[in-house]
């Protein structure tokens, strides 16, 4: 396994950034989409359906034809709010990296490299009009399928604290999806703390997903406290 190396965004990064943001999230369509097949309500629906059809129709095969059809429905309905933040992403932040996280002294871009190869990468931008102090906000974290297990993740968000704590940030902030189990577990064994679940969606609510906000208090602001 070769080490990985943390370093600041470049330019030549940005097809293989853009690549690792976008398949990220075309893993999350395919989670989302399994969990919401295993939830009671929806097993009822994809069930219930054909069932009624075939009792009116006699027909089995277009009670099959109807459980096809509600399937690539839900595959639909299920990708599209993934798909919509990808492309907002893409003409927002994404557009231009280096102006939006390297022109500023509060905002920085990483990409963790293994073996001439980025593998993975997180952004971090100043929170605007935070309501408790000044907080960064850790983005779009995410590593290549062939390194995770090897720490990149990890050495990611702690390179993020650590860029808070230099620049003198109170809080790191960021908001995940219920359904993004690893990370989720990751954020909470570094020492972050949910602040906030919510649904946010309408077939979010449908699938039982939904949006969870979490926060690290940095060590100088916990000391304030006291």
């Amino acid at each position: 396994m070769a080490p990985c190396h943390i370093r600041k965004y470049q330019e030549s990064d940005r097809q293989r950034v853009l690549s690792l943001f976008s398949q990220g999230m075309e893993e999350h369509i395919t989670t989302s989409y399994r969990h919401m097949l295993r939830q009671a309500p929806m097993l009822l629906f994809l069930l219930g359906g054909p069932l009624a059809l075939l009792l009116v129709s006699g027909s089995w095969l277009l009670a099959l034809l109807l459980n096809v059809a509600l399937l690539v429905l839900l595959w639909l309905l299920t990708s599209s709010p993934w798909r919509k933040y990808v492309d907002k992403c893409l003409h927002t932040d994404l557009a231009d990296i280096s102006t939006t996280y390297l022109r500023g002294g509060g905002s920085c871009f990483w990409v963790a490299e293994s073996g001439g190869q980025v593998a993975g990468m997180v952004g971090a931008l100043p929170v605007e009009n935070a309501p408790r102090g000044k907080q960064l906000q850790l983005l779009h974290l995410s590593v290549a399928r062939e390194h995770r297990g090897e720490g990149v993740a990890k050495g990611l968000v702690r390179t993020v604290l650590q860029f808070a704590r230099d620049q003198g940030y109170s809080e790191v902030v960021l908001e995940t999806n219920s359904v993004q189990y690893a990370a989720l577990a990751l954020y909470l064994r570094l020492g972050f703390q949910k602040t906030d679940e919510h649904l946010s969606n309408v077939f979010f609510r449908l699938a039982t997903t939904s949006s969870v906000s979490l926060t690290y208090r940095l060590p100088s602001a916990q000391e304030g406290d006291l």
